[in-house]
């Protein structure tokens, strides 16, 4: 007789956190559909959560180790590959020491809870050189806002009467965000969108702000240099719960329409429309950076002036303005009181030292160098849990030099990437489906449970696998649960909530009741206690403390040698970053990857679409497919390439020498680059 079983748990194939039915018959998966009583998602879910049943069941799929012998790869047993390994671990620490490891941290697993795993394994390993993916997403955008509020606040899309979207593109990377966007509307607010293309988003906007690329920061200066000058803030707010307001007035004069009009591309006309639809929704205006502000060579510092627009709007912490989200309050993974390591050197912390103090993770673009040169000193081995770099990261062809140079690479994923083939040891990694963990929504200060729905032997979980390691290395005492559920309990003890509550409430539980302006009652969440338009602590380590813009070089030194300007990484519905191009329905409807252009610059090049076309920048080249946009929906003079193929990896040509000073984040958009036109039909042949 058959044994039918629905378990309940949270989505990862994107990062919405959809609750989800997985339904299953005698242990197998088959179907998934959403929960009716999520706040989030009510009962709804896209192609990309039933997709989970294509990867976990993928042929493809990893499942036991594999060790890299003369002979090529070789199965060989969970033990037996956990005892190699860390036997060569201590081997390197013995030559080289403590801080010569690494751990690198990617998405496709898990990323809260995984994260502060990597993290503590790290530094109870002895080694402060913790790398993850957030060198290159997230980052600037919270760190942005933390160095101005304190905290990262969440928009309250729903009570808005106005939306400013920067960089962003919810109907493709967040779906159920666009239904709290799409409800707002219904109910009279005005949708403002700011990108060099006419996103799914833009497409939905009341005023769609076709800036050039990276020119962001220019724009909200001329915002706030609109409202100041028509009296359009909030004063009494301002002078209440702000410090630095006369310094980012002063810096905010060169931002006249007339000069921000130049910069940007966007009319005066629009400047001034903007900044009135704000003046007359505040305070419940809104703002929601997207990753499109995060790879620019100035990136953090136009986050940060986005940041400005709610002190100057009195918007931040009010119903319809952008929240300061209260925490879960769970017990810390990390170790850094216990086991401080800053007296080891963490590579590059004195170049990007706020990435380090605030996240105490180091650049990647830096850690790679160091790889290749040895300089400060040498790294040699790293864990790297479902990353992959080559595919995501700038420059790639340095990228796996860098990881060919390491004496010891292991590689846990679910399925053979780019940094599987360079590797020593290949471990098979659990998926979201295989895994007890927690998720908040931010938006509603829910906590949910991501729960165990089924096993494979030997496809351990991020915490199994630290365990294990752990406990071979000798400090086992810092990874003492028996397994993730019961961390997982541990963490929520201070909460006073238990995983049988979770358990019990598929739609979450709400945590603290949202309540508005704050600020009245308790100082806010910064150093000071005020928003920090200008930045004391910025000042000390040598940056502005105002968030200065600073001209794209393809705007300031522009090169007639490569005269298009390349935005990267733009994404598309079926794909996540490099995920699920191996899921045959998702190929079948986008095979491969396509550089959109603007109708006159294909003519200009005498281009149809469906041209094959060389796109070289002075790191490399790639070919690719042209698509021809209309002429609305890309500026002239841009192209857009999506990033995460495998075959016409973008990241063949992308900067990692150019650098947020900041963060340390690479120039990923706005790059300078040529095309030209192919007469091979070997490309065409290769992606098909």
């Amino acid at each position: 007789m058959t044994q039918r079983e629905i378990v309940n748990t949270l989505c990862r194939m994107c990062g919405d956190h959809c609750t989800l039915n997985v339904y299953l018959e005698d242990g197998v998966i088959v179907n998934i559909e959403g929960y009716k009583h999520s706040p989030w998602n009510q009962g709804k879910t896209c192609s990309k959560a039933k997709a989970a049943i294509d990867m976990v069941y993928h042929p493809e799929r990893i499942k036991k180790p594999l060790k890299r012998t003369a002979e090529g790869w070789q199965e060989i047993g969970l033990e037996q590959a956990l005892d190699e390994i860390a036997e060569k671990i201590k081997k390197i620490q013995t030559q080289y020491g403590d801080r010569s490891m690494t751990v690198w941290k990617g998405e496709a697993t898990g990323f809260n809870q995984q994260e502060e795993l990597a993290k503590r394994f790290c530094q109870a390993m002895g080694s402060p050189n913790y790398l993850s993916v957030d060198s290159l997403c997230f980052t600037t955008r919270s760190t942005g806002y933390i160095l101005q509020w304190g905290t990262w606040p969440e928009p309250d899309l729903e009570n808005s009467d106005c939306i400013l979207m920067w960089g962003a593109n919810p109907p493709i990377s967040h779906p159920f965000m666009t239904r709290m966007i799409m409800d707002a509307k219904e109910k009279g607010a005005k949708l403002i969108v700011m990108d060099p293309r006419r996103s799914l988003i833009a497409r939905k906007a009341d005023v769609h702000v076709a800036l050039r690329a990276g020119t962001d920061g220019a724009f909200a200066w001329g915002l706030m240099h609109v409202m100041i000058e028509k009296g359009w803030t909030d004063r009494e707010w301002i002078e209440e719960y702000t410090i630095g307001y006369e310094k980012l007035a002063d810096y905010a004069k060169k931002f006249t329409p007339e000069f921000t009009a130049t910069e940007t591309g966007v009319s005066i006309e629009t400047i001034y429309q903007v900044a009135e639809l704000m003046n007359l929704a505040k305070p419940k205006v809104c703002h929601r950076v997207g990753l499109g502000l995060e790879h620019h060579q100035n990136g953090l510092n136009n986050v940060r002036a986005v940041s400005c627009l709610d002190a100057l709007n009195g918007s931040f912490d009010v119903k319809g303005g952008n929240l300061h989200v209260e925490s879960l309050g769970v017990n810390d993974l990390s170790l850094y009181n216990e086991i401080p390591l800053e007296y080891l050197e963490p590579i590059g912390a004195k170049d990007f030292p706020v990435l380090y103090q605030l996240r105490h993770e180091i650049n990647t673009m830096t850690a790679l160098e160091t790889m290749i040169s040895g300089n400060p000193y040498p790294i040699k081995g790293m864990l790297m849990t479902a990353g992959n770099p080559i595919r995501t990261n700038p420059n790639a062809k340095k990228v796996k030099k860098a990881l060919e140079s390491l004496d010891l690479l292991v590689v846990r994923d679910i399925f053979m990437s780019e940094c599987c083939e360079v590797a020593d040891y290949v471990l098979p990694a659990a998926t979201f489906l295989e895994r007890t963990d927690i998720e908040t929504t931010r938006n509603y200060q829910v906590v949910s449970l991501r729960q165990k729905v089924i096993e494979f032997p030997e496809c351990q979980d991020d915490y199994q696998f630290f365990h294990d390691m752990a406990h071979r290395l000798g400090f086992g005492k810092y990874f003492p649960w028996k397994n993730e559920r019961e961390m997982t309990a541990w963490l929520l003890e201070p909460t006073g909530i238990t995983v049988e509550d979770l358990e019990r409430h598929p739609e979450g539980i709400k945590y603290k009741p949202t309540q508005y302006q704050k600020w009245k009652k308790e100082k806010l969440p910064s150093s000071t206690g005020k928003v920090e338009l200008a930045s004391d602590y910025l000042k000390k380590l040598g940056y502005p403390e105002v968030p200065q813009y600073i001209s794209p070089e393809y705007i300031a030194h522009p090169n007639p040698e490569y005269p298009y300007t390349l935005i990267t990484g733009s994404r598309k519905q079926l794909y996540v970053n490099s995920r699920n191009r191996n899921i045959p329905r998702f190929l079948a409807l986008r095979p491969n990857p396509e550089v959109e252009m603007h109708p006159e610059d294909a003519e200009k090049n005498n281009l149809v679409a469906g041209d094959i076309v060389k796109i070289t920048s002075r790191v490399g080249s790639v070919e690719m497919p042209v698509e021809i946009m209309a002429s609305r929906d890309i500026l002239k003079g841009h192209l857009q390439a999506p990033n995460g193929w495998g075959q016409s990896n973008i990241n063949m040509l992308t900067h990692d020498d150019i650098l947020d000073p900041i963060s340390g984040y690479p120039l990923l958009k706005g790059i300078m680059v040529k095309i030209t036109k192919t007469e091979s039909n070997a490309l065409i042949d290769d992606l098909k």
